[in-house]
């Protein structure tokens, strides 16, 4: 049986009793006693709310939002942000270093980089993102989880709070091709042999950054939703992005999570890591751009090419 247990601090923040300080919330993937489809009793007060993630989304109902501009990602270049990289029982999670932030994309204030960590199934033949698009599944999902710059990292304020967090999902799928690519995920995934046990945690050489693992991926088209935390306590506390272009990882290395970790106090490999789907929520996405500003567009260049052929 694999029980993984939290404090439930965000229960006791907005309840407060002696049992509540004291009290745990035990859930797991795993086991049918406490899977998530057992959540919405277990952790009842926000497991069973209304804006839960994650969500399939579907991409003809997302609505326009001219406030969706590009992020800027500060410290997403710097190669020694990456602290730490754990096991924890329920997936592998990356700690960064202060000084890592995110701002722009229609986001209300700056927030600070905590940490990334990733879901997945039971490898390339069994997908496992959390989020879908139109129904499809990827192999694996990346979360980065940003927290209000104004909170200064308290995470018991930043859930009291409706957009308190901001987590950033990229889809990954399989690249096919021959070589084990990209680099900078042949790295990261060079770790999991030291952290194969739930607990097991690894420092992080100044190998990779946050850029080198989401190359190739266009940060300007996503999707954004009002969303939870996809775990226990399930938190309605998140602002989510979805990116939608995925980031593509080679076969084998996706392979890697799914044959190398285990789960908390077991002999058991740790897959299928995600939570089901919820009941869809209202999301919104970059305007299309119009008809006329692409005749426009065509127009100054078919201008510019009579010029330039005078000469």
């Amino acid at each position: 049986m694999n029980f993984l247990t939290i404090i439930a601090v965000a229960v006791c923040v907005l309840a407060p009793s002696a049992y509540c300080e004291s009290s745990t919330v035990e859930w797991c993937f795993h086991d049918p006693k406490c899977s998530d489809s057992t959540w919405s009793t277990i952790a009842a007060l926000y497991c069973n709310g209304t804006r839960q993630s994650p969500i399939n989304i579907v991409s003809a109902n997302a609505t326009e939002n001219q406030n969706l501009t590009e992020f800027t990602f500060e410290g997403y270049g710097n190669k020694s942000a990456l602290a730490t990289i754990e096991n924890t029982g329920d997936t592998v999670k990356v700690n960064f270093y202060t000084g890592v932030k995110i701002s722009g994309g229609g986001l209300s204030e700056s927030y600070d980089t905590l940490q990334a960590h990733l879901h997945w199934g039971n490898g390339t033949a069994a997908p496992g993102s959390e989020h879908t698009v139109d129904g499809k599944r990827f192999p694996m999902e990346l979360h980065i989880v940003n927290i209000k710059s104004s909170y200064n990292r308290n995470t018991t304020l930043a859930v009291k709070d409706s957009e308190g967090l901001a987590a950033l999902g990229f889809f990954i799928e399989e690249l096919t091709g021959v070589d084990d690519q990209p680099a900078s995920w042949k790295t990261l995934t060079s770790y999991l042999s030291n952290i194969s046990n739930a607990g097991d945690n690894k420092t992080m050489a100044e190998d990779i950054s946050l850029d080198d693992l989401l190359s190739g991926v266009n940060r300007a088209n996503y999707y954004r939703y009002l969303g939870s935390l996809t775990t226990p306590v399930c938190n309605e506390a998140v602002v989510w992005t979805v990116f939608k272009e995925p980031i593509k990882v080679s076969k084998n290395l996706i392979d890697l999570f799914s044959t190398s970790m285990y789960i908390k106090n077991s002999t058991s490999l740790m897959v299928n890591v995600y939570r089901s789907i919820q009941p869809s929520q209202p999301v919104s996405t970059q305007p299309k751009a119009s008809s006329s500003t692409k005749s426009g567009y065509s127009l100054a260049l078919m201008t510019f090419a009579l010029m330039m052929a005078r000469y």
